[in-house]
């Protein structure tokens, strides 16, 4: 079995396990009353200014000169990826959003009202349907930058089916990719992956950086590593510590 990283802090915040992670979300929702839409729609614009900090310091791009492509997955982490696909747009940013298609009972209740926000906003929207995957190929080749909002903390094993040659796609496309809270493929907890993995210029890790990123054998595959602040109280920040 893996091992986790012991690394206790990053960037002057505790540094957490997956499953941490949903108990402090669990936590910041029922006990301190910050509702998960809220904390969804800081990330996705903490991740949209972060973004546009890269692409003027890395690629000389204002944001009325950037086209950016967000792959979104069927999850919450999908969800950032819309609310920072909308904030990209009203920066002046050119935009489009592929998104996996959802599960039997469809996607969940925060991804539905923001991929409704994001198309209402002028974001062009796509589903990743498995006879259109091989056209991502043009759409990756034609921007400036790529956003990995696939997989996030929950997803397990190795990604199969579309999300795996969405993100083979994204990584033949020698684009930057910036990815959402960790690159898609890579385990949170100990930062190993099973073959299939995103390699990303920058991670922006949101709330608190995960412990499989502090992972030496993953640094090649993060890039630089930012935590973004989500809007979780003090009080919260001092119990992740413990």
């Amino acid at each position: 079995m893996s091992k986790i990283p012991q690394v206790k802090e990053y960037g002057g915040l505790p540094v957490v396990t997956a499953e941490k992670m949903k108990y402090l979300d669990m936590k910041a929702s029922r006990e301190y009353s910050v509702p998960p839409a809220d904390l969804m729609e800081n990330a996705g614009r903490a991740i949209a200014e972060a973004a546009l900090e890269f692409a003027a310091a890395d690629l000389g791009k204002k944001p009325d000169a950037l086209k950016a492509v967000v792959c979104c997955g069927k999850g919450n982490n999908g969800g950032d990826g819309l609310v920072a696909a909308r904030y990209l747009r009203q920066a002046g940013a050119a935009v489009k959003v592929f998104i996996l298609p959802p599960k039997e009972e469809g996607y969940g209740e925060l991804v539905v009202a923001n991929l409704a926000a994001a198309k209402t906003a002028g974001v062009p929207v796509a589903m990743t349907r498995k006879e259109d995957l091989d056209a991502l190929a043009a759409e990756f080749a034609g921007a400036d930058l790529l956003l990995d909002a696939l997989l996030g903390v929950s997803a397990v094993g190795k990604p199969t089916g579309p999300v795996h040659r969405v993100i083979q796609l994204m990584n033949k496309s020698a684009r930057p990719i910036v990815a959402v809270d960790i690159p898609s493929g890579l385990s949170p907890d100990t930062g190993h992956h099973s073959g299939v993995f995103i390699i990303a210029k920058l991670t922006l890790t949101l709330g608190f950086a995960k412990s499989g990123l502090m992972a030496a054998h993953a640094q090649k595959n993060t890039g630089v590593i930012k935590v973004l602040p989500i809007g979780y109280p003090p009080e919260l920040i001092e119990q992740a510590r413990r």
